[in-house]
């Protein structure tokens, strides 16, 4: 082992012991190890809701639709029914699915609607697309859910109607958004008392939403896109400025389709196809990274250097994607996949140095996805759910809709808009193939991740974080998969993250709100730098959820399951 691996061990090792000691004295268990079934999501009551559908002989599909209405309901600032979601789904012994409910551009939307404003489509009712997340969560429990509808959306609605506790993330989060919550009605109705932000421990009740659900657990989807709810909603948007209409809800589709699939050294990734980049750019990457032999050529600040090099190449090529309803992404995607293609890039990376962003050959400008929520389940059947679902910005809109207590997205951010040049030659154009259109899916980070050994589920991971997404996943798949790392130290690992535009490494330097810190050793900074990459710390990043199922049964003839909520967010998984 070189000296450079040793101090990424050791550093490691330590945060892992300042970690477990921190985490004992908050009574934290980030890490389980259950045999039935598990689920790990951002916030430890969700992980409980959807263990319980678990207990009550539910699927991880029906696990997956309470546990992710829980989370809209007590993580408002990361996803919700006013958002959308990409989930994996994979079936024991059968087939794996990729439902696609990504929210869609109105139909009224043009190209030029915000007439290169790009602020008009951060935040505002011009900002919301048409959400998805209901019909997605609908149309994979009617393909394979066991329980009734109605109980897997009680729980969600009995938390906004009897309240809910602000947790200390969320209140990180209200305070990044502050001035937003206090000009939105909706939302200073909800989260301030006095003028003043509700503290973390305040509970915090929602009728109108608690209602919305309870015509959704009553009716389906129908009441959301093409009822009492739909109608309410549309007439807030439209009383808001937006164009979002009735006829919007009831033209969305979800899109049923097969999940990318790689495989690279022994195990079979499934991951999602575009208008996602998060799968394609994962393998793309992956695929690069184990041509170097593992676990020592990923092995230490080389290996750290040699992933930000593969990050760099991989945001390049994927700003050619886009909805493959309307944009031929075929090409593409093949490119990405292929292992010949990965040979060609990985021989235009140089162990000594980076390069300007012109040497990896992208040619359109980056967009930066936001915030999100992921969530991964494997039950006793061994089926396994990887989803991620998001309103984008904190907030989304930023605006909650009164009459049904929904807080909307901001997802036409994600969308690429003509823009004027502003001369800087370092700022490629935006790209062509995510304009906007009608109905379209704007292009995104998310990437829920599957991946099998032999046929069998081995795990189920992902990560919230806007674009970071990608480098977060496949760090934590690289930390357990490439560097045989166990799964709590893998999400532990402090993590580093490259969107090829601006041309700087990003990397954690932050203690969380629990008082956990993460840093990437100085040792490794320096080496990167003498590389000449340009380094900035973050407070934030990704928030990582990982199943593995381990080998090695227990009398029941059933493997380990192994869940590890990432502590950044203060989520804990729960099991049986």
């Amino acid at each position: 082992m070189n000296s450079m691996s040793l101090v990424r061990t050791a550093t490691i090792a330590l945060i892992l012991i300042v970690f477990l000691q921190n985490a004992a004295a908050q009574k934290r268990q980030q890490s389980i190890v259950k045999y039935r079934g598990a689920v790990a999501t951002d916030d430890g009551r969700c992980s409980e809701i959807g263990m319980s559908a678990l207990r009550r002989g539910g699927n991880a599909i029906d696990a997956s639709v309470a546990a992710a209405l829980c989370l809209g309901v007590v993580s408002p600032a990361s996803s919700g029914i006013g958002g959308g979601a990409f989930t994996l789904v994979q079936i024991a012994g059968g087939k794996a699915i990729a439902y696609d409910s990504r929210e869609t551009a109105p139909l009224r939307a043009t190209e030029d609607m915000y007439g290169g404003n790009a602020d008009l489509k951060k935040k505002g009712a011009l900002s919301v697309g048409v959400p998805g997340e209901v019909a997605g969560l609908f149309t994979a429990w009617k393909q394979h859910g066991k329980l009734p509808w109605k109980q897997l959306v009680y729980p969600a609605e009995k938390l906004a109607a009897q309240g809910f506790r602000i947790s200390k993330y969320l209140y990180m989060q209200m305070n990044a958004t502050r001035g937003d919550i206090l000009a939105d009605k909706g939302l200073s109705k909800l989260f301030v008392s006095n003028g003043e932000l509700k503290k973390p421990g305040t509970v915090i009740r929602n009728p109108k939403l608690a209602l919305t659900l309870r015509q959704i657990g009553k009716y389906g989807p129908k009441a959301f896109y093409n009822g009492t709810v739909g109608v309410k909603l549309a007439r807030d948007i439209l009383k808001s400025g937006g164009i979002i209409t009735l006829k919007d809800l009831q033209s969305y589709r979800v899109k049923v389709k097969e999940p990318l699939s790689a495989d690279i050294l022994g195990y079979k990734l499934l991951g999602m196809p575009p208008p996602s980049s998060g799968g394609a750019a994962m393998m793309l990457v992956l695929n690069i990274l184990s041509q170097y032999g593992i676990p020592s050529g990923v092995s230490g600040s080389l290996g750290v250097h040699r992933l930000i090099e593969a990050l760099k190449h991989a945001f390049a090529v994927r700003m050619n994607l886009g909805d493959p309803d309307f944009v031929n992404v075929s090409k593409v995607v093949s490119d990405m996949l292929s292992p010949k293609f990965a040979q060609d890039l990985k021989k235009k990376i140089n162990d000594e140095k980076t390069f300007d962003t012109k040497y990896y050959g992208g040619r359109w400008n980056q967009i930066d996805d936001h915030g999100t929520s992921h969530l991964s389940i494997i039950d006793s059947e061994r089926n396994a759910v990887s989803m991620t679902s998001t309103i984008n910005g904190y907030f989304g809109a930023v605006m909650l809709s009164p009459s049904t207590g929904i807080v909307l997205n901001n997802e036409m951010d994600d969308f690429s808009i003509p823009m004027k040049s502003n001369g800087d030659v370092n700022v490629p154009p935006p790209a062509p193939a995510n304009f906007i259109r009608p109905g379209k899916r704007p292009l995104s980070s998310m990437s829920p991740t599957i991946v099998l050994k032999d046929g069998k589920v081995k795990a189920s991971l992902g990560a919230s974080g806007g674009a970071n997404i990608i480098a977060g996943t496949t760090e934590v798949y690289l930390n357990h998969f490439f560097l045989n790392m166990d799964p709590l130290s893998s999400v532990l690992a402090p993590r580093i993250y490259h969107q090829l535009i601006p041309n700087r490494v990003t990397y954690e330097n932050w203690t969380t709100v629990f008082s956990d810190h993460f840093e990437i050793p100085k040792e490794t900074r320096v080496v990167l730098e003498k590389k000449g990459h340009v380094l900035t710390p973050i407070a934030g990043g990704t928030i990582a959820q990982l199943i593995v199922q381990e080998s090695g049964g227990n009398s029941g003839g059933r493997n380990e399951l192994v869940a590890v909520s990432d502590p950044r967010k203060g989520g804990f998984p729960s099991g049986y």
